[in-house]
């Protein structure tokens, strides 16, 4: 079990994380690790802890799985089922649900999505444009500028950095698909952008958890001989002034049709949508997808007579 305080995110009360938990199927083993974590959280000054989490962002190994037991994608954690009941046993609820929704690239596309594309494809001042790996800083800009616009306000106040955005950008250009991460402008401005990798698990299974020289030589020939069929949704956003006008219709159609004609993939699961965020789940629903897995971030409150309150709705 890792413990950590992460003060990038603004909460009502301090609050810590707990993440990386490995326990047997028992309760007084699973209570001696977790009050350990308390206290030591106690000690510093903190009021409450969520679990299972990381210390870094929350597109990765976050959240504990509850529904949907299946083969996890890159960066996704995976337990056992009765690790469910050993967080709820203990007094751990349920702070926000997280749904992961899942399509086949080549299913037919909601209505709403083709009517909204055809209205925003008349403006002249709307463009879309592919993600490329020689144009990466151009990108962690307009990334930058989207997702803090969109979302800072949402994830506990954290922004974004453009420097740090690069350099994960320079990290992923490895396995960075050139036609399945969209950007939309309204002239020059970036408004909206949908973001996707291969899910590189479809990979690295074969490589036995090891990643020396011998596994790199390996990965780089499966990559290129072996059909990866699945993309990994990672991150959806669009500027407030942009919102409710459709554009993530026009955006998502206008993606799909270029990476139908120049990928393998077949299925896209998105990495995960909180149940306190309706407007996306919405909009997942509308691309006809269906529920494949559900995940759970779970807190306890160090005060027992406090009234616990979920994730506040978006």
């Amino acid at each position: 079990m890792a413990v950590f305080i992460n003060g990038t995110y603004q909460q009502k009360q301090p609050t810590g994380g707990i993440g990386f938990f490995d326990c047997i199927n028992d309760q007084e083993t699973a209570d001696f690790i977790f009050d350990y974590c308390k206290n030591w959280l106690q000690q510093r000054g903190i009021e409450a802890m969520d679990g299972p989490i990381n210390f870094g962002e929350r597109d990765k190994f976050w959240g504990l799985v509850i529904e949907g037991f299946i083969e996890p994608l890159y960066g996704m954690n995976y337990n056992f089922p009765y690790y469910k009941d050993l967080f709820e046993n203990y007094g751990f609820k349920i702070y926000f649900e997280q749904l992961c929704f899942s399509r086949p690239i080549f299913a037919e596309v909601s209505r709403v999505f083709t009517v909204m594309h055809a209205k925003h494809s008349k403006n002249p001042d709307i463009s879309a444009q592919p993600m490329t790996k020689y144009h990466l800083a151009k990108f962690a800009r307009d990334f930058t500028e989207i997702y803090n616009k969109a979302w800072a306000a949402h994830g506990e106040g954290k922004q974004m950095e453009e420097s740090k955005v690069l350099k994960m950008f320079k990290m992923m250009k490895p396995i960075i698909n050139e036609h399945i991460s969209w950007f939309v402008y309204d002239k020059e401005k970036p408004v909206a952008m949908w973001m996707n990798l291969p899910d590189t698990n479809q990979w690295f299974k074969y490589l036995n958890g090891k990643f020396g020289w011998w596994e790199k030589l390996k990965f780089l020939w499966i990559k290129k001989f072996r059909k990866n069929e699945k993309m990994i949704g990672l991150v959806f956003g669009v500027v407030p002034e942009w919102q409710r006008k459709g554009l993530e219709g026009y955006m998502i159609w206008e993606g799909t049709q270029h990476l139908r004609k120049h990928t393998d993939f077949k299925v896209t699961e998105m990495q995960w949508i909180g149940d306190f965020n309706p407007k996306m789940i919405r909009i997942a629903e509308n691309l006809d997808t269906t529920v494949t897995r559900k995940l759970a971030t779970y807190r306890y409150l160090f005060d027992r007579n406090k009234d616990f309150e979920r994730h506040p709705e978006l």
